[in-house]
């Protein structure tokens, strides 16, 4: 649980971290219009939750593969 619990933290921290600059260059784009940089801001958060869905399913992915080549050596080892 640790893990996670540290992990959600750093999460938002990089969250907060892209949220400044992204507001400040949406409000020189759009004006100081809250629905648009909302609207964009949500956009921008669905993208990037696909985006590190993706990463995650890799790691995962590879992880998998590589403990089942592990696994593999070690049979033929012993």
């Amino acid at each position: 649980m640790g893990k996670n619990k540290d992990l959600i933290v750093i999460l938002s921290f990089v969250l907060i971290g892209m949220f400044i600059p992204f507001i400040g260059s949406i409000t020189i784009n759009y004006g100081l219009d809250v629905q648009k940089i909302s609207t964009t801001f949500t956009y921008f958060l669905f993208i990037f939750g696909i985006e590190l869905l993706v990463v995650y399913l890799y790691f995962a992915i590879s992880n998998k593969i590589a403990i089942k080549k592990i696994e593999k050596y070690k049979g033929k080892k012993e």
